[in-house]
């Protein structure tokens, strides 16, 4: 099974090779510590901060083995030569709901790093997905549980 490709901004590979790091020099440290101090208090058969510092440590693993993974199928969003007004990654887009006449704006990321409390919709949303490669001015529809939301393409910017 061939793994996935990570798209990520510079911004975004910064962000999870930082989290990595700190995992790795830090965070390992720590738990190490806290198990070794739950050794101290002896039987561990009974002892709660043994057990949460071993989930922590078994996530911590989990964490960075993933992160690890990501990095290395990472694909950085380049500045590219495309049109710019076309929706492509690692552009903000300004869009207007055609029904309420609510605007939004967003940057258009891979899905490793989208979160949508920053405003980083995934290429891979159905918005996302709505709205690539097009070009400013298009009303595109987006299929939701509710019916069909549409929206217009106000603003494409770096």
């Amino acid at each position: 099974m061939v793994d996935k490709e990570v798209l990520l901004t510079p911004e975004g590979l910064k962000k999870l090779e930082t989290e990595l790091d700190t995992l790795k020099s830090v965070k390992r440290r720590e738990v190490a510590e806290r198990i070794s101090a739950a050794l101290e208090f002896g039987d561990i058969s009974e002892n709660s901060e043994y057990d949460d510092a071993k989930n922590e440590q078994a996530f911590i693993e989990g964490r960075i083995l993933t992160l690890e993974k990501m990095l290395r199928n990472a694909r950085l969003i380049e500045d590219d030569d495309t049109d710019e007004t076309v929706v492509s990654l690692g552009k903000k887009i300004t869009l207007k709901d055609l029904e309420t006449s609510d605007v939004f704006e967003y940057q258009l990321v891979g899905s490793a790093e989208a979160d949508p409390a920053e405003s980083k919709i995934s290429n891979e949303s159905p918005v996302g997905q709505a709205i690539m490669g097009k070009p400013c001015g298009t009303i595109v529809e987006v299929e939701v549980l509710d019916g069909v939301l549409q929206y217009e393409i106000l603003k494409v910017a770096r």
